[in-house]
């Protein structure tokens, strides 16, 4: 579960990203979190992944609490926690399966297992005959594809995907979604950090908006469209 309490973070100078965000993501859930640039959405990735701590309130994800924990521990929060990036940071040297293997390689995974789960995810994600490609013999979205399987790979609890269709056309762009989608209906909480409305309206989830640091919305798609209405 991911919890911010009356979270406030402050950069250099005194200026406030965050100004006493709460919210909760329950195990499971889909969420969309949107809103303009500069409104803090990236701070709040930041502080999910222990990059940042927060200046006050608390922040409690799959168990960790932010505000306190050790640097030794962020390993292991990281390790819950998958992060799927716009820009793909894929190793180009590498091929498919070393790109997910060595995502697995880096937490001391054994080679049976990485043997065992590489295929299995990259079955997932639509990859399975595409093992020995580079990634720039790919189009952008099994680019895309791949580095869903790279943060699946060690079986995280959550997965949050960054502007996940920023570089992609409407045809992938839905298609990632729905394969995010998919990784929600077997069990792992998404969160979609997202610039594009109409995906966020067309897969009608819970939809968290931000804007200078503050929460001003947060309701099902559904709802939200009526109160736009």
């Amino acid at each position: 579960m991911i919890e911010f309490t009356d979270v406030v973070k402050s950069y250099a100078q005194g200026n406030k990203a965050l100004n006493g965000v709460s919210m909760q993501i329950e195990d499971g859930e889909f969420v969309f979190l949107v809103g303009p640039s500069g409104s803090g959405k990236s701070t709040i990735i930041k502080l999910i992944t222990g990059e940042l701590k927060p200046t006050s309130g608390t922040v409690h994800v799959n168990g960790y609490s932010l505000e306190r924990i050790r640097k030794r521990e962020i390993p292991y929060l990281r390790r819950t926690v998958g992060v799927v990036f716009q820009d793909f940071r894929l190793i180009s040297k590498m091929t498919v399966y070393e790109n997910v293997a060595f995502a697995m390689r880096v937490v001391g995974a054994r080679e049976k297992e990485i043997k065992e789960r590489v295929p299995y995810v990259l079955e997932l994600v639509g990859l399975e005959n595409k093992m020995n490609r580079h990634p720039g013999e790919m189009s952008g979205g099994e680019q895309q594809r791949l580095a869903i399987a790279r943060a699946l790979v060690n079986n995280p609890s959550t997965i949050i995907a960054d502007e996940p269709t920023g570089n992609l056309d409407p045809e992938r762009s839905f298609e990632i979604m729905a394969l995010l989608q998919e990784i929600n209906n077997l069990g792992t909480t998404v969160l979609v950090v997202t610039h594009a409305q109409n995906l966020v309206e067309l897969f009608g989830k819970r939809v968290v908006a931000i804007n200078e640091g503050k929460v001003v919305s947060d309701a099902m798609g559904e709802e939200r469209n009526h109160e736009a209405e």
